[in-house]
């Protein structure tokens, strides 16, 4: 069983095809990929989106993804939980799985801690309702400026961060294995890395300074997130992912 892990994709799976997945070959449902958030491929239900939806589901391996900060969580609820490998998942196809928040996974005997989420950092210019009858002028005038700015409920939600109820559920997973895993996946980083990485740019949050506390509670091997499109390792244990694919080795556990 090989489990691979890359970051975020947007709804673009080209990576994950013939040209950009070396390893393809002799891979089978049992073996993973997991995606650090910003997944994309439930976003606006069009008969191109299933359509990729049903090629990635005829990949010879099973994807798995956490929640980002730019998924439709309108049409993620739509899909009903289940459970999967010791935790609450989404099955979107029938091997393409969201891994909820605040849940913990076991695959080829190795943890894994899931917690999706992250706050936008292209709203600084507002984020408009789509119920506003000057909507389309306002649009016009914010794209003439080149503004950063989304509409609530089209490419934008507040679920974008996690509910109490989910970080509740996140400590009470934790508490269930003695705050210790093999793994961490999430989609934004610890506050820490994240000022790490740009103190200028990237600013703390309620889930940012959430996943500090857990950065300091917990034990584990590695932590791989997403969100913020780069390619590096930050210490001993943190790895940035965008495009490139890893395969964690199979023997990298905690200790």
């Amino acid at each position: 069983m090989a489990i691979f892990i890359t970051g975020d994709t947007h709804g673009d799976f080209f990576r994950l095809g013939k040209r950009g997945f070396r390893e393809l070959n002799g891979l089978t449902k049992e073996d993973y990929v997991i995606i650090c958030g910003d997944f994309g491929g439930v976003w606006c239900d069009s008969k191109e989106e299933r359509a990729t939806l049903d090629w990635l589901d005829g990949r010879p391996f099973t994807t798995l993804f956490i929640s980002g900060n730019h998924e439709n969580y309108d049409l993620l609820a739509r899909y009903p939980l289940m459970e999967w490998n010791g935790g609450l998942v989404q099955a979107i196809r029938p091997s393409i799985l969201h891994l909820t928040r605040g849940q913990v996974f076991t695959l080829a005997g190795k943890t894994f801690f899931t917690m999706g989420g992250a706050s936008s950092h292209d709203v600084s210019d507002g984020i408009l309702d789509p119920k506003d009858p000057l909507l389309r002028r306002k649009v016009r005038q914010l794209n003439a400026r080149g503004a950063l700015f989304r509409i609530d409920h089209l490419s934008w939600w507040k679920e974008e961060l996690p509910s109490e109820a989910e970080q509740q559920a996140a400590m009470a997973s934790l508490d269930r294995v003695g705050w210790k895993v093999d793994y961490i996946v999430t989609h934004c980083a610890p506050t820490s890395i994240q000022q790490a990485l740009s103190p200028e740019l990237y600013q703390p949050d309620r889930l940012t300074d959430f996943l500090e506390e857990i950065q300091q509670r917990c034990t584990f091997s590695h932590w791989f997130f997403g969100h913020y499109h780069d390619n590096k390792a930050i210490g001993q244990k943190f790895i940035l992912l965008y495009e490139d694919l890893i395969e964690l080795p199979p023997d990298d556990a905690v200790r």
